[in-house]
Protein backbone atom coordinates (compact mmCIF):
# COMPACT_ATOMS: atom_id res chain seq x y z
CA UNK A 1 0.00 0.00 0.00
CA UNK A 2 3.20 2.54 -0.15
CA UNK A 3 1.68 3.72 -3.19
CA UNK A 4 -1.54 5.09 -2.13
CA UNK A 5 0.04 6.40 1.06
CA UNK A 6 2.55 8.53 -0.63
CA UNK A 7 -0.21 9.83 -3.14
CA UNK A 8 -2.62 10.75 -0.20
CA UNK A 9 0.48 12.41 2.12
CA UNK A 10 1.29 14.32 -0.75
CA UNK A 11 -2.17 15.33 -1.58
CA UNK A 12 -2.54 16.59 2.08
CA UNK A 13 1.01 18.54 2.55
CA UNK A 14 -0.16 20.48 -0.83
CA UNK A 15 -3.54 21.33 0.80
CA UNK A 16 -1.66 22.46 3.87
CA UNK A 17 0.43 24.85 2.09
CA UNK A 18 -2.23 26.86 0.46
CA UNK A 19 -3.35 27.71 3.84
CA UNK A 20 -1.64 30.95 3.90
CA UNK A 21 -3.60 31.86 0.58
CA UNK A 22 -6.71 30.93 1.47
CA UNK A 23 -6.29 33.56 4.59
CA UNK A 24 -6.40 36.39 2.81
CA UNK A 25 -9.96 35.01 1.33
CA UNK A 26 -12.50 36.67 3.26
CA UNK A 27 -16.25 36.19 4.44
CA UNK A 28 -17.93 33.06 2.86
CA UNK A 29 -14.91 32.17 1.16
CA UNK A 30 -12.67 31.59 3.63
CA UNK A 31 -15.03 29.83 5.45
CA UNK A 32 -15.93 27.38 2.59
CA UNK A 33 -12.27 26.67 1.32
CA UNK A 34 -11.12 26.34 5.36
CA UNK A 35 -14.51 24.07 5.48
CA UNK A 36 -12.92 22.11 2.90
CA UNK A 37 -9.35 21.75 3.60
CA UNK A 38 -11.00 20.29 7.07
CA UNK A 39 -12.69 17.89 5.39
CA UNK A 40 -9.72 16.85 3.04
CA UNK A 41 -7.41 16.10 6.08
CA UNK A 42 -10.62 14.18 7.88
CA UNK A 43 -10.69 11.92 4.60
CA UNK A 44 -7.00 11.28 4.53
CA UNK A 45 -6.15 10.09 8.80
CA UNK A 46 -9.48 8.18 7.58
CA UNK A 47 -8.23 6.39 4.74
CA UNK A 48 -4.78 5.85 6.30
CA UNK A 49 -6.35 4.08 9.37
CA UNK A 50 -8.01 2.30 6.55
CA UNK A 51 -5.24 0.96 5.14
CA UNK A 52 -3.35 0.34 8.48
CA UNK A 53 -6.15 -2.16 9.21
CA UNK A 54 -6.16 -3.66 5.78
CA UNK A 55 -2.77 -4.33 6.14
CA UNK A 56 -3.27 -6.11 9.36
CA UNK A 57 -6.59 -8.15 7.65
CA UNK A 58 -6.88 -11.83 6.54
CA UNK A 59 -7.64 -13.72 3.57
CA UNK A 60 -11.79 -13.22 4.82
CA UNK A 61 -11.44 -9.07 4.59
CA UNK A 62 -10.67 -8.76 0.90
CA UNK A 63 -13.71 -10.00 -0.98
CA UNK A 64 -11.45 -10.43 -4.29
CA UNK A 65 -10.61 -13.64 -3.07
CA UNK A 66 -13.35 -15.91 -2.52
CA UNK A 67 -15.88 -17.23 -5.88
CA UNK A 68 -18.81 -16.88 -2.98
CA UNK A 69 -20.78 -14.36 -3.93
CA UNK A 70 -22.31 -12.44 -0.32
CA UNK A 71 -25.33 -10.76 0.27
CA UNK A 72 -24.10 -7.46 0.01
CA UNK A 73 -22.55 -8.45 -3.69
CA UNK A 74 -23.89 -8.21 -6.86
CA UNK A 75 -23.58 -11.28 -9.75
CA UNK A 76 -23.88 -10.43 -13.65
CA UNK A 77 -22.88 -12.81 -17.01
CA UNK A 78 -21.62 -11.09 -19.17
CA UNK A 79 -21.97 -12.84 -22.70
CA UNK A 80 -19.44 -12.02 -25.51
CA UNK A 81 -19.39 -13.46 -28.82
CA UNK A 82 -16.56 -16.15 -27.26
CA UNK A 83 -18.32 -17.03 -24.11
CA UNK A 84 -19.58 -16.23 -21.12
CA UNK A 85 -17.68 -14.53 -17.93
CA UNK A 86 -19.25 -14.77 -14.27
CA UNK A 87 -18.58 -11.75 -12.28
CA UNK A 88 -19.10 -10.46 -9.03
CA UNK A 89 -19.14 -6.61 -7.95
CA UNK A 90 -19.02 -4.79 -4.90
CA UNK A 91 -21.17 -1.97 -3.91
CA UNK A 92 -19.86 -2.22 -0.44
CA UNK A 93 -16.60 -0.62 -1.27
CA UNK A 94 -17.23 1.07 -4.89
CA UNK A 95 -21.26 2.19 -4.71
CA UNK A 96 -20.70 4.21 -7.45
CA UNK A 97 -19.42 2.20 -10.32
CA UNK A 98 -21.53 -0.79 -9.55
CA UNK A 99 -24.68 1.54 -9.80
CA UNK A 100 -23.74 3.06 -13.02
CA UNK A 101 -22.90 -0.82 -14.45
CA UNK A 102 -25.53 -2.28 -13.57
CA UNK A 103 -28.11 0.81 -14.73
CA UNK A 104 -26.49 0.42 -17.90
CA UNK A 105 -26.86 -2.96 -18.01
CA UNK A 106 -30.86 -3.00 -17.38
CA UNK A 107 -30.81 -0.60 -20.08
CA UNK A 108 -28.98 -2.38 -22.43
CA UNK A 109 -26.52 0.10 -23.34
CA UNK A 110 -23.49 -2.52 -23.57
CA UNK A 111 -25.02 -4.89 -25.54
CA UNK A 112 -23.49 -5.05 -29.33
CA UNK A 113 -20.58 -3.14 -28.18
CA UNK A 114 -17.05 -4.17 -29.27
CA UNK A 115 -14.13 -4.83 -26.82
CA UNK A 116 -12.22 -1.93 -28.80
CA UNK A 117 -8.49 -2.21 -26.99
CA UNK A 118 -7.31 -5.72 -26.25
CA UNK A 119 -3.51 -6.12 -25.06
CA UNK A 120 -2.60 -9.70 -24.15
CA UNK A 121 -0.75 -9.83 -20.88
CA UNK A 122 -2.54 -7.00 -19.70
CA UNK A 123 -6.06 -6.30 -20.10
CA UNK A 124 -9.17 -6.43 -22.00
CA UNK A 125 -11.32 -3.34 -22.74
CA UNK A 126 -15.07 -2.27 -23.79
CA UNK A 127 -17.93 -0.39 -23.11
CA UNK A 128 -17.46 2.60 -25.74
CA UNK A 129 -20.82 3.11 -27.89
CA UNK A 130 -17.88 4.63 -30.56
CA UNK A 131 -16.00 1.96 -30.21
CA UNK A 132 -12.56 3.49 -30.24
CA UNK A 133 -12.06 4.63 -26.90
CA UNK A 134 -13.42 7.69 -27.51
CA UNK A 135 -16.68 7.80 -25.68
CA UNK A 136 -19.13 6.53 -23.57
CA UNK A 137 -20.76 8.35 -20.37
CA UNK A 138 -21.76 7.89 -16.96
CA UNK A 139 -25.45 7.34 -15.93
CA UNK A 140 -24.98 11.14 -14.20
CA UNK A 141 -23.29 13.04 -17.02
CA UNK A 142 -22.91 16.14 -15.28
CA UNK A 143 -26.14 15.80 -13.74
CA UNK A 144 -25.25 15.31 -9.88
CA UNK A 145 -22.47 17.62 -9.51
CA UNK A 146 -21.72 16.04 -6.04
CA UNK A 147 -20.52 12.64 -8.28
CA UNK A 148 -20.30 13.46 -11.96
CA UNK A 149 -18.56 17.26 -13.03
CA UNK A 150 -19.81 16.15 -16.42
CA UNK A 151 -15.98 14.60 -17.42
CA UNK A 152 -17.08 11.73 -15.03
CA UNK A 153 -17.70 10.27 -11.73
CA UNK A 154 -15.53 10.25 -8.94
CA UNK A 155 -12.56 7.43 -8.47
CA UNK A 156 -13.11 5.06 -5.56
CA UNK A 157 -9.82 4.03 -4.20
CA UNK A 158 -10.26 1.25 -1.39
CA UNK A 159 -7.57 -0.83 0.66
CA UNK A 160 -9.66 -3.94 0.23
CA UNK A 161 -9.53 -3.79 -3.65
CA UNK A 162 -6.83 -4.50 -6.26
CA UNK A 163 -6.37 -4.92 -9.81
CA UNK A 164 -5.55 -8.61 -9.75
CA UNK A 165 -6.03 -10.81 -12.45
CA UNK A 166 -9.37 -11.19 -13.24
CA UNK A 167 -10.35 -7.71 -11.46
CA UNK A 168 -12.74 -5.70 -13.34
CA UNK A 169 -11.96 -1.84 -13.20
CA UNK A 170 -13.11 1.54 -14.50
CA UNK A 171 -12.13 2.79 -17.34
CA UNK A 172 -10.68 6.89 -17.10
CA UNK A 173 -8.57 9.51 -19.06
CA UNK A 174 -7.47 10.63 -15.42
CA UNK A 175 -8.76 11.04 -11.83
CA UNK A 176 -12.28 11.05 -11.56
CA UNK A 177 -13.36 10.52 -15.18
CA UNK A 178 -14.96 7.13 -15.08
CA UNK A 179 -17.82 7.31 -17.53
CA UNK A 180 -18.77 3.77 -19.13
CA UNK A 181 -15.62 2.15 -20.42
CA UNK A 182 -13.85 -0.52 -18.03
CA UNK A 183 -11.85 -3.48 -18.43
CA UNK A 184 -10.89 -6.67 -17.27
CA UNK A 185 -7.12 -7.33 -15.96
CA UNK A 186 -6.03 -10.40 -17.75
CA UNK A 187 -2.25 -10.72 -17.46
CA UNK A 188 -1.04 -14.13 -15.94
CA UNK A 189 2.69 -12.97 -14.95
CA UNK A 190 3.19 -13.19 -11.13
CA UNK A 191 3.10 -9.58 -9.70
CA UNK A 192 3.89 -10.21 -6.26
CA UNK A 193 8.01 -10.33 -6.78
CA UNK A 194 7.38 -7.04 -7.31
CA UNK A 195 6.36 -6.06 -4.11
CA UNK A 196 7.77 -5.32 -0.51
CA UNK A 197 7.00 -7.20 1.89
CA UNK A 198 4.70 -5.12 4.53
CA UNK A 199 3.65 -2.71 1.47
CA UNK A 200 0.54 -4.67 0.69
CA UNK A 201 -1.59 -6.89 2.75
CA UNK A 202 -0.20 -10.58 3.17
CA UNK A 203 -3.50 -12.13 1.22
CA UNK A 204 -2.96 -9.83 -1.42
CA UNK A 205 0.38 -10.65 -2.28
CA UNK A 206 0.01 -14.02 -2.42
CA UNK A 207 -3.23 -13.39 -4.99
CA UNK A 208 -0.82 -11.20 -6.99
CA UNK A 209 1.39 -14.13 -7.23
CA UNK A 210 -1.23 -15.30 -10.22
CA UNK A 211 -0.88 -11.92 -12.21
CA UNK A 212 -2.85 -8.58 -12.17
CA UNK A 213 -1.55 -4.77 -13.06
CA UNK A 214 -0.11 -4.08 -9.52
CA UNK A 215 1.04 -0.47 -11.35
CA UNK A 216 -2.74 0.20 -11.89
CA UNK A 217 -3.44 0.36 -8.20
CA UNK A 218 -4.18 3.78 -6.55
CA UNK A 219 -5.43 5.07 -10.09
CA UNK A 220 -8.19 3.04 -11.32
CA UNK A 221 -11.32 1.90 -9.46
CA UNK A 222 -11.83 -1.67 -9.08
CA UNK A 223 -15.31 -2.57 -8.62
CA UNK A 224 -15.61 -6.65 -9.48
CA UNK A 225 -14.24 -9.69 -9.93
CA UNK A 226 -14.15 -12.50 -12.12
CA UNK A 227 -15.16 -15.73 -10.67
CA UNK A 228 -15.53 -18.20 -13.90
CA UNK A 229 -14.58 -17.74 -17.16
CA UNK A 230 -11.56 -16.78 -17.01
CA UNK A 231 -10.64 -19.22 -19.75
CA UNK A 232 -12.79 -16.99 -22.32
CA UNK A 233 -10.66 -13.56 -21.14
CA UNK A 234 -7.67 -14.91 -22.15
CA UNK A 235 -9.46 -16.42 -25.62
CA UNK A 236 -10.40 -12.47 -26.17
CA UNK A 237 -6.74 -11.32 -25.19
CA UNK A 238 -5.31 -13.74 -27.43
CA UNK A 239 -7.03 -12.59 -30.83
CA UNK A 240 -4.95 -10.66 -33.42
CA UNK A 241 -4.92 -7.35 -33.32
CA UNK A 242 -4.44 -4.18 -35.29
CA UNK A 243 -4.11 -0.54 -34.78
CA UNK A 244 -4.82 0.91 -31.55
CA UNK A 245 -4.95 -2.43 -30.29
CA UNK A 246 -8.55 -2.95 -31.75
CA UNK A 247 -8.98 -6.56 -32.52
CA UNK A 248 -8.99 -7.20 -36.38
CA UNK A 249 -12.44 -9.17 -36.09
CA UNK A 250 -14.75 -7.77 -33.78
CA UNK A 251 -15.68 -9.53 -30.70
CA UNK A 252 -18.50 -8.31 -29.03
CA UNK A 253 -20.95 -8.27 -25.71
CA UNK A 254 -23.91 -10.31 -26.52
CA UNK A 255 -25.78 -9.31 -23.17
CA UNK A 256 -25.83 -8.97 -19.68
CA UNK A 257 -27.03 -11.35 -17.90
CA UNK A 258 -28.09 -10.02 -14.02
CA UNK A 259 -28.26 -12.58 -11.78
CA UNK A 260 -27.91 -11.56 -8.18
CA UNK A 261 -28.26 -7.46 -6.62
CA UNK A 262 -26.73 -6.85 -3.31
CA UNK A 263 -28.87 -6.56 -0.81
CA UNK A 264 -28.54 -3.38 1.09
CA UNK A 265 -29.73 -2.46 4.98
Amino acid sequence: MKKLFLISLIGLAFLTGCDKVERTLKGDDYVNQKEALKQAKETNEKYQKEIQRALKSGKDAFPQLSNKVAKDESQVILSTSMGDINIKLFPKYAPLAVENFMTHAKEGYYHGLTFHRVIKDFMIQTGDPNGDGSGGQSIWNGKNAKIDSGTGFKNEITPYLYNLRGALSMANAGADTNGSQFFINQNPNNQANQIKEGDYPAPIIEAYKDGGNLNLDGGYTVFGQVISGMDIVDKIAAVETGDGDKPKEDVTIKKITIKQEAKTN
